[in-house]
């Protein structure tokens, strides 16, 4: 059997390219009867039919998955907010940067539409950036307008699997046309009624940009903790991952426990306040949510 990687899913179909060529492949039934999805990004076995055509008949072990977008074996995922139109919001961004980090995919940050905003909110979204890099985050200020700094974004692609995430109107589609503009992506303005992007980008699909592949995936602003574990969430903060075991009580959970090492870099601000303040949130909403049977 042939071998080759899911570039595109689509109305039922999956799109297998396998030497170069793309093969049209339906999954076998058994995929369905194992409440199994093929995924794009997925590596697989197909069988050829006719010329041009297949069945997927095996999907190799993904090295991580992610449900919304749904989309398989990721080296990085680029989070893209907005300085303005969405407003920036580190709340939103650091639900992105939790889901990320739980499946253990590599987050890079870009914060776009940064000619938009003021010489002051610039200084506080530049304060932002310095927090996150300290954390050890690659954060980029970027403006789609401002094409000739584009080229130097260009490494974060080369060789890399990347996925876009964020919110709906942040600019993501504006922005891969920017870098590779023969992608001609559908784009849309800002729904003012709504404060959000139109859903521009119905399915999920890789796409050759600057050595590397990316998928452009719809736009989405709600995301939920639902395979996080309390006691795991601080493995979501790197800054709280890297100290935690300096806390006096083993598997502390940095709230109301003396002695512990995260509280206390949240007072000599060595972790950000509002970092902290976002995990407490997080803490309370998965300990909050219905069990599941």
């Amino acid at each position: 059997m042939a071998e080759g990687r899911i570039v595109k899913a689509l109305s039922g179909f999956y799109y297998v390219k396998s030497n170069n060529m793309i093969y049209s492949c339906k999954g076998r039934g058994v995929f369905r009867n194992r409440k199994i999805t093929p995924l794009v990004g997925d590596f697989v076995e197909f069988e050829e039919s006719n010329p041009g055509e297949g069945y997927i008949m095996e999907i190799k072990e993904r090295t991580n998955e992610l449900v919304r977008p749904p989309i398989a074996n990721i080296d990085q995922a680029i989070i893209v907010s907005s300085a303005a139109s969405p407003d920036f919001s580190t709340l939103l961004l650091d639900r992105f940067l939790v889901l990320i980090e739980s499946k253990e995919i590599e987050p890079v940050i870009f914060i776009t539409k940064i000619d938009l905003v003021s010489a002051e909110a610039r200084h506080d979204i530049e304060a932002y950036q310095a927090i996150y890099k300290k954390i050890g985050y690659a954060v980029e200020l970027i403006s789609s307008k401002q094409q000739d700094l584009l080229p130097e974004l260009k490494h974060y692609f080369r060789n890399k699997v990347s996925v876009f995430a964020g919110q709906s109107g942040v600019g993501k589609s504006t922005l891969l046309n920017v870098l590779k503009p023969s992608l001609l992506l559908k784009t849309a303005e800002i729904s003012k009624s709504l404060g959000r992007g139109k859903h521009t980008t119905r399915h999920v699909e890789l796409m050759q940009v600057n050595g590397g592949l990316v998928a452009d995936t719809p736009g989405f602003s709600v995301l939920d903790f639902n395979e996080i574990e309390a006691e795991s969430l601080s493995d979501c903060f790197p800054e709280m991952r890297e100290i935690q075991e300096y806390c006096k009580f083993r598997g502390c959970m940095h709230y109301k426990e003396p002695k512990c090492a995260v509280k206390e870099a949240v007072e000599t601000n060595d972790i950000a306040r509002f970092r902290y303040d976002h995990y407490l949130s997080f803490l309370e909403e998965i300990q909050s949510r219905k069990p599941r049977y």
